[in-house]
């Protein structure tokens, strides 16, 4: 079953959660860590992208961000596209490096923005990379010590997270700290790192006593609120939001998409739509056609087009 397109509009609240390939590392050394995080400060800071949260772990990251009016999307092909091809020439490798698709979950700012905060920030204390809060306050590769006054980085918006614990600074990062503290028995959260009727209530049990009060409550897995918020972002979504670029910014944005994944595995558009089959080229093409076809609504032939294949050999790559 296709996945749906992605929600997005200026000023929304997503939850990412971006995975390493077959959950393989996405870093290294402190080197990958380092370069993960600047290329996080030039486009935050560039496109004006507010993060609240975020933890980087050996294996995957998590981010709580607003998005800009560039978007969501265009934000993390730069930031993921610009990673891995640095990543694969630092390890002299080639391939992907990422899950074909980062997960970005819209959420509830009134009911979900301080769990997420916490959640995210527990993050490494959960992954043992720390072993105790002391070791989690003076941790690099999250947003925690920054909260708490330990670290400063000037792209991440500080001050809005802390209004939420206190009007005054110093009274506010003692009860976010109080707060995280409080939340390390919570375990993994599952509720937290989704969408849906079943996360939104927080598990079955809360679903089968609404079904037993023949309520209903609308929800969408890439939305994680109330039925309410759930209704109010569908609504406001466009209808045909793969339509959602005019026609000339669509055909540069499919175009762009391209090049990087041609760049990420060393070839160039010839070799692409030559109709090789050598090692990694088909893979490409199954990326592609996934990608521009279930996030710019491109269609199955104008697919075949930009890949030099058939019309049926990109309804293939889809289906499976």
């Amino acid at each position: 079953m296709p996945r749906k397109a992605r929600l997005d509009a200026p000023g929304t609240l997503h939850h990412v959660i971006i995975r390493g390939i077959e959950k393989k590392n996405i870093v290294k050394n402190q080197y990958d860590r380092k370069d993960f995080v600047e290329r996080l400060d030039h486009l935050a800071t560039e496109t004006e992208t507010a993060i609240y949260a975020w933890a980087l772990l050996s294996n995957h990251a998590h981010l709580l961000l607003r998005s800009a009016d560039s978007g969501l999307s265009h934000f993390m092909r730069r930031l993921l596209t610009g990673y891995a091809i640095n990543f694969n020439l630092r390890h002299k490798r080639h391939g992907h490096l990422f899950q074909n698709r980062y997960k970005s979950i819209i959420c509830e700012e009134d009911v979900y923005f301080r769990e997420l905060i916490r959640y995210i920030h527990l993050n490494p204390l959960r992954a043992n990379l720390v072993s105790s809060l002391a070791e989690l306050d003076q941790y690099m590769w999250g947003g925690h010590s920054v909260l708490i006054g330990n670290r400063k980085n000037n792209w991440q918006d500080r001050n809005y997270v802390l209004e939420w614990f206190g009007k005054r600074k110093r009274e506010a990062i003692k009860a976010y700290r109080d707060y995280v503290k409080k939340g390390i028995d919570k375990g993994q959260r599952p509720e937290l790192v989704g969408g849906g009727l079943v996360r939104s209530k927080g598990g079955w049990s809360q679903i089968k006593s609404l079904r037993r009060s023949d309520d209903r409550e609308m929800s969408d897995a890439r939305i994680l609120g109330s039925g309410e918020f759930v209704e109010q972002i569908v609504q406001e979504a466009s209808v045909n939001v793969k339509y959602q670029f005019a026609e000339r910014e669509r055909k540069q944005k499919v175009e762009e998409y391209i090049e990087d994944v041609c760049k990420q595995e060393n070839m160039n558009m010839k070799e692409l739509r030559s109709g090789s089959r050598r090692q990694h080229v088909p893979r490409a093409r199954a990326l592609i056609a996934n990608h521009i076809v279930k996030n710019f609504g491109v269609t199955l032939a104008e697919a075949a087009r930009y890949l030099g294949v058939s019309t049926s050999a990109v309804s293939r790559m889809i289906d499976k």
